[in-house]
């Protein structure tokens, strides 16, 4: 497409950049898929968010956050480590450290950052006592306090929970309109996290269950209760809008949720709920390997995920990179 035929854009100097200058291979697509996502809210459509790996680390809550006070994002699926580590950041910023050259670390270095208890995730380390344990005691607290009165929440609720109450807003240490949890907090946004168990707080609440802190496995509500619950909002929020999804990485965060539209209309012969009306995967995945979170799109439509007229994208490329330009256009910035 040569640049006369270039379709305009409206929004500020980020929207205008990759207007005038993504126009070929992932590029293009990057183009296409945000263009796409505009359409699909303006059209009256809403839209899931999937977050896989590290994330909440890279900081996607720069502009993920607005994203969502700017209704731009109407429900999350997310990693129980994304879920924890917006908020690990939220409170311990200053603590963490960056490790540009950790390509060259040694073994002996990366033994002395666990003597230092810094857990490192690419070239960023969260500290432990400052943000993990911190918030340890704050979950223990209202796990504790559900068990005591036989009531049961899932676990983003529970972070709701300790957000809301504004105990620990003294710790914080970015700026909140920064923090994607707090912002989804303040919205009540629907949060889905499938397996949440393989989380750093999920082996805290199992630890809590083996000293005796605990003693009702079941106040966390499960993965399978997150199914059921999310195929009635799918079942209601489709028969007004279609629901589109916009899945950053693979793994559960993506497979879990994307799965609802064939079981609603294989298991429970609910024929009439209509298939996902967007989808577009950031991914670094290959299929060579058989890989299911690198599977191109059009492989969905063989299994009742997408239909032939879905719109769909898959730009391989870097999600820390991607992600916040696709934010940045639907936001006009």
């Amino acid at each position: 497409m040569n640049k006369k035929t270039q379709p305009k854009s409206s929004g500020g100097p980020v929207s205008h950049f990759i207007q005038e200058h993504f126009r070929h291979f992932n590029a293009a697509t990057l183009g296409d898929a945000a263009r796409a996502y505009r359409n699909h809210l303006d059209g009256g459509g809403r839209m899931m968010v999937c977050l896989a790996g590290a994330m909440s680390t890279a900081e996607l809550g720069l502009s993920l956050a607005e994203m969502i006070r700017r209704d731009k994002v109407h429900l999350i699926t997310c990693t129980g480590a994304n879920l924890e580590e917006d908020v690990f950041n939220l409170v311990a910023h200053d603590y963490y450290e960056r490790v540009p050259h950790y390509r060259h670390l040694t073994p002996a270095q990366e033994a002395d950052l666990l003597n230092r208890h810094l857990n490192r995730v690419t070239d960023t380390c969260i500290p432990e006592n400052e943000a993990m344990r911190r918030i340890e005691e704050a979950m223990l607290e209202v796990w504790v306090a559900a068990e005591q009165k036989g009531a049961r929440h899932f676990p983003h609720e529970f972070f709701y929970q300790v957000l809301r109450s504004g105990k620990y807003r003294k710790h914080y240490q970015i700026d909140p309109k920064d923090s994607w949890m707090l912002a989804a907090a303040e919205k009540d946004l629907p949060i889905v996290v499938p397996g949440w168990e393989d989380s750093t707080l999920g082996n805290m609440y199992a630890a809590a269950l083996i000293r005796g802190s605990l003693k009702n496995v079941h106040t966390i509500r499960t993965g399978i209760e997150y199914m059921t619950w999310l195929a009635d909002f799918y079942t209601r929020t489709a028969k007004k809008s279609p629901l589109g999804m916009f899945q950053i990485g693979g793994g559960i965060a993506g497979d879990f949720p994307i799965c609802v539209v064939p079981m609603l209309h294989q298991d429970l012969q609910r024929t009439d709920v209509p298939l996902w009306g967007y989808f577009c995967q950031i991914s670094d995945s290959t299929t060579s390997y058989g890989s299911y979170s690198g599977a191109v799109p059009n492989e969905k439509i063989t299994w009742g995920k997408l239909g032939v007229d879905t719109p769909r994208f898959i730009i391989e490329s870097d999600a820390t990179i991607v992600a916040p330009l696709i934010f940045a256009y639907v936001l006009g910035w």
